[in-house]
């Protein structure tokens, strides 16, 4: 009982794509990242989702980097926070490459992004059967957990399917990703809708991308989700005023307690998750 009344803040801080003009406050470098993951610790977040960017400033899968800035936020002795890594941080990526960092670095989490569609305006995003299928298998052998991205209803029969074939295990953890432009649109009604097509016993957590972060926020706290939020997602914190990792975690937190509930910590969002501590 006391867990069904902890919500599990996740801060995205980097993403694959989004410029640094655009919000001076992106985290780019492993140092910065790492900064920024033990700041949005300290204000509540109990899970942090890691991209990597090259010297460019553009996503990429090197595995050193991954290593380096889970390294460094590591060192900082007093934090526990639950690392997930994308598996989807660089569209030049091959499948192996995609994999690559998952042994080398352990997460305790990575990212499970369950089909395919047309990112727009940009290509395709591409994870195929046979990626997923391979994915899927590392995960299990490595004891990493899966969360499983859903751009599209579609997406959560992608899943049955894998977890019928024992490539998944159960209960899975679905992250609803809202506001793609090619997948579903950000609004109360397309996540009710996915959340009614949740199977038992399943634990997930959503975000709206851009002005839509707010409303699903509250929608997904009414329906009994946990949060995402960060720069990856969105760089305003409201009209005009760009926002920081850390200020984006602080109102989750403040939100979460004013509905009455509380922040989960680490070790807890390892029990609702279903992780063994790494």
């Amino acid at each position: 009982m006391e867990l069904e009344n902890k919500v599990i803040i996740t801060a995205a801080l980097t993403g694959a794509m989004t410029p640094k003009k655009l919000n001076p406050a992106i985290p780019l470098t492993p140092e910065e990242i790492a900064e920024d993951a033990y700041n949005c610790w300290k204000a509540g977040a109990a899970v942090v989702h890691l991209h990597m960017r090259d010297e460019e400033g553009l996503g990429t899968m090197d595995k050193e980097k991954f290593k380096k800035t889970v390294d460094l936020i590591k060192q900082r002795t007093d934090c526990d926070v639950v690392i997930n890594c994308t598996t989807s941080g660089d569209n030049r990526a091959s499948y192996e490459e995609r994999m690559a960092h998952l042994p080398y670095v352990m997460p305790e989490m990575a990212s499970f992004d369950a089909g395919s569609f047309n990112w727009m305006p940009f290509g395709i995003f591409d994870n195929a059967p046979q990626f997923l299928k391979s994915l899927g298998l590392k995960m299990k052998e490595l004891g990493i957990k899966p969360e499983l991205e859903i751009f599209d209803s579609g997406f959560m029969n992608i899943v049955k399917y894998y977890v019928k074939k024992e490539v998944l295990i159960t209960p899975c953890h679905y992250q609803f990703v809202l506001g793609v432009g090619g997948g579903m649109e950000a609004s109360v009604k397309n996540l009710h809708f996915l959340c009614d097509m949740l199977p038992e016993n399943a634990t997930w957590s959503a975000f709206g991308l851009g002005k839509q972060h707010l409303p699903i926020m509250y929608a997904t706290l009414a329906l009994g989700g946990h949060i995402r939020v960060g720069l990856e997602d969105n760089v305003y914190y409201s009209k005009d005023r760009l926002g920081t990792n850390v200020e984006f975690v602080e109102r989750a937190a403040r939100v979460i307690k004013e509905f009455g509930k509380e922040p989960a910590t680490p070790d807890e969002a390892r029990q609702i998750l279903g992780i063994k501590k790494n």
